[in-house]
C-alpha cells in the first residue's frame, strides 16, 4: 500500500476519533456542569434519563433537534444561518494542532500526535484560528436584527479583542524561553526534570504567564465571571437571543467545545501536555509504543478535565463583573502585566546569554 494512501487512511481515522471525542466530550461536559452546579448548590441534578442522568445530554440534543427553527422576519437569513456554523467549525478546527501523544512508528509507518502536519508555526495558527471564532458571534448579533443580540455581539467582539491582546503578548515571554512556536517542541521541552524529580513544566518557569492566560481564557470563552456577551439580566440571551432549535444547540456546543479546547491548550503549554511524569519511566510503557501513546492521550485528557472542572467551579462561585470592570482589567492590569513580563523575560535571557 502506498505511503500516500496510508497517510489519508491515518488522517481519516484521526479526524473520526477526535471529532467523536469532541462531540461526546462536549455533551458530557454539559452534564458535568449540571452535576457540579447541583453539588455546589446542594442539589441532586439530572438523574432521570439513563443511569443517574448519564444520558441527559443526548435527550437534550434530541429535544433541540425536534424544536422549531425560528428565524426573525427582518433578520439577514443567510448570515443568521452561517453564524453558528462558523462558531462550531472553529471550535473543531483548532484541535488539528493539539498534540495528543508523541510520534510513534508502527510497521515502518510514522504517526505523529497531531491531526494536521507538525508545523513550526503551529501555536501561531492555533491562536489565529481561535481569534476567528468571534466572527460567528458578531455575525449572530448583527444578522438577528435585535438590539439585545447586537449589543451581545459588540460586547463579545470588544471583549475578545481586549483579552486576545494580553493573551498573545503574554505568550511571547514563554516563546522566548522555549525558542520555538512548534507546539510539539514546547511539549517535548517540558518532558525533562529538575534534579531528576520535579517536571520542567512551564507553570514553574512562567507562572505569571499562566495566570494571565488563565484569566484571558475565561474572557475568550465568554464564561462567567466574564459572560457579559450573554448577560441574562441585561441582554436576555445576548448574541443568541433570536436563535432556537439546532442552531442554538450549535452555539451551545461551540461554547463548551471552546472550554475543552482552552483547557487542552493550557494543559499543553503549561503542564507538560501529554507527558505523564514518572509513569513514562516504567519499562512496560517505554517498550510498547501503542501503550505509551494511550497513556499520553489519557494523561492529556485528565489534565484537560481538571481545567474543565475549574471553569465550571469558577462559574458557580464568582459573580459576574460589570462591563467597565471587565475592560479595566483587560487594558489596565492584564496588558501591562503581559508587556512587563515580556520585557523582563527578554532582559533576563539577554543577561544570561551575555554571562555565557
Amino acid at each position: 500500500m502506498s505511503e500516500t494512501l496510508w497517510y489519508w487512511i491515518i488522517l481519516g481515522i484521526k479526524v473520526f476519533v477526535v471529532l467523536h471525542i469532541f462531540l461526546i466530550g462536549a455533551a458530557y461536559v454539559v452534564l458535568l456542569e449540571r452535576k457540579v452546579s447541583a453539588w455546589i448548590q446542594d442539589r441532586v441534578g439530572p438523574n432521570r434519563v439513563g443511569w443517574r442522568g448519564s444520558l441527559q445530554s443526548f435527550a437534550d440534543v434530541l429535544k433541540l433537534v425536534l424544536k422549531e427553527d425560528i428565524v426573525p422576519e427582518k433578520a439577514d437569513k443567510f448570515f443568521h444561518r452561517l453564524a453558528p456554523l462558523i462558531t462550531i467549525s472553529i471550535a473543531v478546527a483548532v484541535w488539528a494542532f493539539v498534540p495528543f501523544f508523541n510520534e510513534i512508528t508502527i510497521n515502518g509507518t510514522t504517526i505523529n500526535g497531531t491531526i494536521a502536519p507538525d508545523l513550526n508555526v503551529g501555536l501561531l495558527l492555533l491562536l489565529a484560528l481561535g481569534s476567528v471564532g468571534v466572527y460567528g458571534i458578531a455575525l449572530a448579533g448583527w444578522s438577528s436584527n435585535s438590539k439585545y443580540s447586537l449589543m451581545g455581539g459588540l460586547r463579545a467582539s470588544a471583549q475578545m479583542i481586549s483579552y486576545e491582546l494580553a493573551m498573545g503578548l503574554s505568550l511571547i515571554g514563554l516563546l522566548l524561553i522555549m525558542g520555538s512556536t512548534n507546539i510539539s517542541d514546547i511539549v517535548v521541552q517540558q518532558s525533562d526534570y529538575w534534579w531528576g524529580v520535579i517536571p520542567k513544566w512551564n507553570i514553574f518557569v512562567q507562572p505569571l504567564v499562566f495566570l494571565i492566560f488563565l484569566v484571558a481564557a475565561f474572557a475568550e470563552t465568554n464564561r462567567a465571571p466574564f459572560d457579559l456577551a450573554e448577560a441574562e439580566p441585561e441582554l436576555v440571551g445576548g448574541f443568541h437571543t433570536e436563535y432556537s432549535g439546532l442552531k442554538f444547540g450549535l452555539f451551545f456546543l461551540g461554547e463548551y467545545g471552546n472550554v475543552i479546547m482552552m483547557s487542552a491548550i493550557m494543559a499543553t503549554l503549561f503542564f507538560g501536555g501529554y507527558h505523564a511524569p514518572w509513569i513514562e519511566k516504567i519499562a512496560f510503557f517505554r517498550d510498547n509504543q501503542i501503550a505509551m501513546a494511550l497513556l499520553q492521550f489519557g494523561m492529556l485528557s485528565i489534565k484537560t478535565l481538571f481545567f474543565v472542572f475549574f471553569f465550571i467551579w469558577v462559574r458557580w462561585s464568582i459573580p459576574r463583573f460589570r462591563y467597565d470592570q471587565l475592560m479595566n482589567l483587560g487594558w489596565k492590569v492584564m496588558f501591562p502585566l503581559a508587556l512587563g513580563n515580556t520585557v523582563a523575560t527578554a532582559i533576563v535571557l539577554a543577561v544570561i546569554k551575555g554571562m555565557n
